[in-house]
């Protein structure tokens, strides 16, 4: 019998306090349970029970031993329950592919939700562009992607499960209206857009080509850009007052709440889309993607309609 299992048989008399509750327990005999004792005790050179007809009582040795292997054994049940969390959630870690802006406004709260939940799962995060999120799922290194709808995603081959409706619109600070001559929320004539310099994601990104096929067809150019990489640097830009942004007016609404932010009327409004999270449809989602795709779905609002 090896150590381990004479380390067991011990804790589990000194639990009972009574050999033969042990051998029940153990589902072994109490000469076998005996036998074990006195081996250890022989190893330790050191008696570990005191044995009457009441039961078993420790020594000072045997209290040392049994807090020791109390400690031993409550980790040994920790990983063992860590273990079959992990096994019921398959490979036990889910990556999610994000721009950094989805990943700042949209996904933390569903993640400071699931890990709260789920501590034993490996969340990886690759903040990148849409396109590339797209391109890394339909490639198989990506578990999960968070993105916002457009022609590429129509044409993936991944299932989308939308979330929310996002509305993009034009914003600028009070001062740069009031310098352009707009009042109110008017910016709407071909001579004040001439004057207008636009802050604009990069040409890469999704919202930015969405908003040029907007203007394409409302035949509006816009003659004077300044271009960023982030929508936080738009934000930042348009609030001191360098231009007109195109934003996602859900992630501005505390700016407009302030008045830090104006919404500005370019024409006709850009039609609403949608953001969601993409999966391959080929293969089967892991537990852990399960988990979370069911998480976000109990949070998404009764008024949103897929």
């Amino acid at each position: 019998m090896n150590q381990l299992n004479l380390y067991h048989i011990f804790y589990t008399v000194a639990q009972c306090g009574n050999i033969s509750a042990a051998a029940k327990k153990l589902y072994i005999s109490q000469p076998a349970v005996s036998k074990s004792i006195s081996r250890l005790e022989e190893n330790f050179a050191s008696p570990l029970l005191i044995r009457s007809s009441r039961g078993v009582t420790l020594t000072e040795n045997g209290r040392l031993l049994y807090r020791q292997l109390e400690t031993a054994f409550q980790a040994i049940r920790q990983g063992e329950e860590m273990i079959s969390k992990n096994d019921l959630l398959g490979a036990g870690s889910l990556s999610i592919g994000v721009s950094t802006t989805l990943c700042k406004y949209v996904l933390l709260p569903y993640l400071q939700d699931y890990i709260a939940e789920n501590p034993y799962v490996k969340v990886s995060l690759s903040c990148q562009s849409t396109y590339e999120t797209i391109a890394a799922l339909e490639s198989g290194t990506l578990d999960l992607g968070l993105v916002g709808e457009s022609e590429r995603l129509e044409s993936s081959h991944l299932n989308f499960f939308p979330i929310r409706e996002i509305h993009d619109i034009f914003v600028c600070s009070p001062e740069y209206l009031h310098k352009l001559g707009g009042s109110g929320e008017s910016c709407s004539s071909h001579v004040l857009l001439e004057q207008v310099t636009f802050l604009l994601l990069d040409k890469n990104n999704v919202t930015r080509q969405y908003m040029d096929k907007h203007m394409l067809l409302q035949n509006l150019t816009m003659e004077h850009q300044i271009e960023v990489t982030t929508m936080d640097l738009l934000i930042d830009f348009a609030r001191i007052g360098l231009g007109i942004a195109c934003v996602i007016g859900e992630f501005v609404q505390q700016e407009l709440k302030e008045g830090s932010l104006v919404e500005c009327s370019i024409r006709e409004p850009l039609p609403p889309r949608r953001m969601g999270f993409a999966y391959p449809k080929s293969g089967k989602p892991s537990a852990a993607m399960n988990a979370f795709l069911t998480q976000v779905k109990s949070q998404i609002p009764e008024t949103f309609s897929p």
